[in-house]
């Protein structure tokens, strides 16, 4: 049977009437992200226009491994014809959306600079393989982590969270098996990594960093997106208030982590000089990744590892000493401090000092 026709949110996509009226429940079409759910399978997961998967299947490792007469202990490597469980769109919002499974697994899609989609095994162990174009080009970083070149100059890295594996099958693909309780995280960039971009990503293959968080300006509009690593946690970010943004963090586990944060100067005001706190409570800011790592479990810290500009968010990596529930708030001086109209620092300053100095002599005149 198939999907009734409707319009896909258009509130932050950029799309006229006429795109949305032909777009079917089973697509979306986000202001980075794009995809469809056709059958047993997402198609076509496009980010920012390069084409970084042109299938997504799953399939439960019990039901490829009973259909195929195989043990358990499959060679990844030869994964490489998956039936993949049914797929459907279940729910979409501005920034995300969710695809349910004719199984346990769960993808979802966040419509971010980075296009993230993350495969969530929800309870049972799966197989995921990723189908490549052509011209894409692999390369290995560890049993956890996948670096795949596109066609059309870019990246995308395949990362494990939890227990599970990911390595290229047999036909030049991405294959990865799942526990149970873990995730395959798809994070993509429009160029060559940076060096803090590898070191996210290994934050989130090792479990380091539970959660991301944008709050952006489109379209004249602040949005939020959030992606949860590992099980039992929550998080939920927005502007709170003008140059103000706040992040709530909920963790089932005590242990503390690092939370990654996008925020464009439109929500923040400034990233020029970021107020950080944690719970009310200033976090100190730190220099280098051995400092911030020791935020765990001590005292919270925050980095600063890329400056925001006219076309570029700023990128704050939070460590956060301990959990349950957490509050970290952001915020900057849209104007700076002690500055004036005609931009010599201090002006403000002067004139009240100048002034308070001439009432004084004024009155001793009298």
């Amino acid at each position: 049977m198939s999907a009734a026709v409707a319009p896909a949110a258009t509130g932050s996509t950029g799309a006229t009437s006429a795109d949305a009226s032909t777009q079917s429940a089973e697509a979306f079409a986000g202001a980075h992200v794009s995809f469809q759910t056709e059958g047993n399978g997402v198609t076509n997961y496009t980010v920012d226009g390069q084409m970084i998967a042109e299938n997504v299947s799953v399939e439960s490792a019990s039901a490829y491994e009973g259909r195929l007469g195989l043990g358990a202990d499959v060679q990844l490597s030869a994964v490489t014809n998956l039936a993949g469980a049914s797929t459907s769109l279940a729910a979409q919002t501005k920034t995300s959306a969710t695809v349910e499974t004719g199984g346990s697994a769960e993808l979802r899609a966040h419509d971010s600079d980075h296009g993230q989609l993350v495969v969530d095994a929800g309870g049972e162990s799966q197989y995921v393989r990723a189908n490549l174009s052509e011209d894409a080009e692999t390369e290995q970083n560890g049993e956890s982590r996948l670096t795949v070149e596109t066609a059309d100059g870019g990246e995308a890295t395949y990362l494990v969270v939890g227990d599970g594996e990911v390595t290229t099958n047999e036909e030049g693909d991405v294959a990865a098996s799942l526990s149970s309780d873990a995730q395959l995280v798809v994070r993509t960039y429009d160029e060559s990594k940076s060096e803090s971009d590898e070191r996210i990503e290994q934050y989130v293959a090792n479990g380091t960093a539970t959660a991301e968080a944008y709050v952006t300006e489109r379209s004249g509009e602040i949005v939020n997106s959030t992606v949860a690593y590992g099980q039992e946690t929550t998080v939920e970010a927005s502007q709170t208030a003008e140059s103000e943004v706040t992040v709530t963090v909920d963790r089932a586990e005590s242990e503390g982590k690092i939370l990654v944060t996008s925020v464009s100067e439109a929500a923040v005001g400034s990233v020029d000089d970021l107020n950080v706190t944690v719970d009310g409570e200033a976090a100190a800011e730190v220099e280098s990744y051995s400092e911030l790592e020791g935020a765990i479990g001590n005292e919270p810290r925050y980095m600063v590892v890329s400056e925001g500009s006219a076309d570029a968010d700023a990128t704050v990596l939070v460590g956060i000493d301990h959990f349950s529930e957490r509050q970290v708030t952001m915020s900057g001086d849209e104007s700076g401090d002690g500055s004036s109209d005609d931009g010599l620092p201090g002006f403000g300053v002067l004139a009240g000092l100048t002034a308070l100095l001439s009432a004084a002599g004024l009155a001793r005149r009298r």
